[in-house]
């Protein structure tokens, strides 16, 4: 986009990867505002609305950016949501990892109102978002899809069309389900590894070399060994995601006893590690690991 580029993006929800691809599309050109339903502010540099109807009485394209279902209704509906102010027309893109039956659900509440909608979850963290890196996953008509392109263009590397509205929300649970179970499984083999005896720095740093593990879980392990757990993707939205799998899998009468595990596994890990990266369940078995082989008192 040029600096003359006179269309205002509205994001409904401004936590950190909203306030990150945010810049970015500053810097392609674009007006940014923002509706907090937190109330919290990530970036100064965007003016923020009170109310989300205001904030979409005013923006030709809307981002949704918000952590589940119930963020999303409560931010969409009644006489102050954004479905209310939005002008007939206007683009809205949702950008949040929700369910497959609210996808479909918000879907019809913005068309029945003569919106467009573009079912668009991202794949990556805030380093790609940071970089405009994210890929776009996207469920939409191919007409939604191009009007979109250059937005999507301007936070990611990649656009994914994956079908028609929804198909963006199934494949961005596929996608986070292969995450959440792959960590968990290396999370086990890695507190078997220390509780059979081998050295720590050895088997983290032979793990960061083999083919067998994805770049992404290489950052995941590399970020354990140092005691890291500085939040990129929060184990409490890895579990969320999770959970949305294992009952979207239930549904269609998919056999997913991994993903299943990994569901509780990450669950228990949100108990102490909500808001810490999800990488810290790797944290949270190798301390398992290390009170197993702590001496028993004696009397």
């Amino acid at each position: 986009m040029t600096e003359g580029n006179s269309t205002t993006i509205g994001f409904v929800g401004y936590g950190a990867m909203g306030a990150l691809m945010g810049q970015n599309l500053r810097k392609a050109g674009y007006h940014v505002c923002a509706y907090t339903p937190s109330g919290r502010q990530q970036d100064t540099q965007t003016p923020v609305i009170d109310k989300p109807a205001t904030l979409a009485a005013q923006s030709d394209i809307l981002i949704l950016c918000v952590p589940n279902d119930a963020a999303i209704f409560s931010s969409a509906e009644g006489d102050e949501g954004f479905l209310a102010g939005a002008q007939k027309g206007t683009l809205i893109l949702n950008t949040s990892t929700i369910s497959p039956e609210a996808t479909e659900r918000l879907h019809h509440l913005a068309t029945t109102r003569g919106l467009r909608f573009v079912d668009t979850p991202m794949s990556g963290s805030t380093p790609e978002a940071e970089k405009g890196e994210l890929v776009m996953l996207v469920g939409a008509s191919h007409e939604d899809l191009e009007t979109s392109r250059p937005v999507l263009s301007a936070i990611g590397k990649l656009i994914v069309h994956a079908g028609a509205v929804g198909a963006g929300t199934r494949l961005k649970l596929v996608i986070n389900g292969i995450m959440g179970a792959t960590l968990n499984v290396i999370a086990e083999a890695v507190g078997y590894g220390l509780s059979s005896g081998l050295d720590r720095k050895m088997l983290y740093d032979a793990l960061g070399q083999v083919a067998v593990i994805s770049p992404h879980h290489k950052r995941k392990l590399a970020a354990a060994e140092r005691g890291d757990f500085s939040a990129q993707f929060p184990t409490r939205l890895m579990s969320k995601d999770m959970g949305l799998l294992v009952s979207a899998a239930r549904n269609t009468h998919s056999f997913c006893p991994s993903i299943a595990v990994a569901d509780q596994a990450l669950g228990l890990a949100t108990r102490h590690h909500a808001n810490d990266d999800y990488s810290a369940l790797l944290g949270a078995i190798e301390k398992s690991v290390v009170h197993q082989h702590e001496p028993e008192e004696t009397a």
